[in-house]
């Protein structure tokens, strides 16, 4: 029994760390990489695109291994849940749209926002997503979690409080812009929150895993980022191809935004209401120190810290009842 303990204790502890390392290290590759002074930029829908050929490759791989790695059955699968059920693979066109949509307003955002503020405000998704599963699933939130939100939001404005000795030179510097930044969270908040309960419904509804349900929503992903592509970035990837600007850091950006849900998928199991609040405040705590240290495109004021302690205690709060709403940890 001690072992037992001792090993539950480790798997969440080890989890902790790694939703630390999850969260923490795709937003500050992302900033990084969309800041590097470079000859030639990536094109943001191209790595949205090279994200979702992941994803599908990383889940079929793992249907395969939950089939004893026979390709025969893995076949039979596809054909029998996606081919022979049209109807219900298109359910999954609704939340993959959205969450192709959401994927590149974070790139927009990480463009226009430090690490630390964009960390802070995108714990607003809490919010929508809690608004969303009162709506559309039915559930009750209890008067805790109802003044958590309140915290929350109140935290968040404060965050995007303009600090009075920059004035406007916050809201415009370079080719950033702080209004476009908020706004493009704030869109990825609302896209969040619909498409996990949106998913979380269809996955109550079906006796599929969540691996399958996630290759029918790579295709659809990987369809519309194409598009997406084609519509907004078509002439520059004529003129100098999709993968134009790529190097290092956006190959693990790719693969950080790829297998990053995955590993959380994984582990999120091991890790109670807690401990994901604990990792939440660590990742904010992180983005702020590695953005003000190393990036240097952070300034952190008296309202940010005190901005960034509501947050961090309405998500603790939120998630003491044990009882949280979906936040779409099962997409990836």
């Amino acid at each position: 029994m001690v072992l037992v303990a001792s090993h539950s204790h480790g798997l969440k502890y080890a989890s902790l760390g790694v939703l630390v390392l999850q969260t923490t290290s795709l937003v500050l590759t992302m900033r990084y990489s969309r800041t590097l002074k470079t000859e030639q930029h990536y094109l943001a829908s191209s790595a949205v695109v090279s994200a979702e050929v992941l994803k599908i490759f990383a889940c079929t791989l793992l249907v395969v291994m939950e089939n004893n790695f026979s390709m025969q059955a893995l076949t039979q699968l596809l054909r029998e849940e996606i081919v022979s059920k049209p109807a219900e693979t298109m359910k999954l066109a609704i939340p993959a749209g959205i969450y192709t949509l959401q994927n590149n307003l974070l790139y927009v955002a990480l463009s226009n926002l430090d690490a630390a503020t964009y960390q802070v405000t995108y714990q607003l998704k809490i919010l929508t997503t809690a608004l969303f599963s009162v709506s559309m699933l039915g559930k009750t939130l209890s008067l805790n979690q109802w003044f958590s939100l309140l915290l929350l939001m109140s935290g968040v404005t404060l965050v995007q409080w303009p600090a009075e000795s920059e004035g406007d030179s916050q809201q415009t510097v370079g080719r950033q812009s702080q209004v476009v930044g908020l706004m493009a969270v704030l869109m990825a908040c609302v896209s969040s929150g619909f498409a996990g309960v949106y998913f979380e419904k269809i996955l109550k509804g079906t006796k599929q895993s969540v691996w399958l349900r996630n290759i029918q929503l790579g295709l659809f992903g990987f369809a519309f980022g194409i598009g997406g592509m084609a519509m907004y970035d078509g002439e520059r990837v004529r003129q100098s191809g999709m993968f134009q600007g790529y190097n290092g850091i956006t190959w693990t950006v790719v693969v950080l935004q790829a297998g990053g849900g995955l590993i959380v998928a994984v582990v999120i199991k091991y890790a109670d209401n807690i401990l994901k609040g604990f990792a939440t405040s660590v990742s904010i705590i992180t983005s702020a120190f590695i953005s003000y240290v190393f990036l240097e495109d952070f300034n952190p004021t008296s309202i940010f810290f005190l901005g960034s302690a509501l947050v961090i205690g309405a998500t603790f709060l939120y998630g003491y009842e044990g009882k949280p709403v979906a936040t779409g940890i099962n997409k990836i």
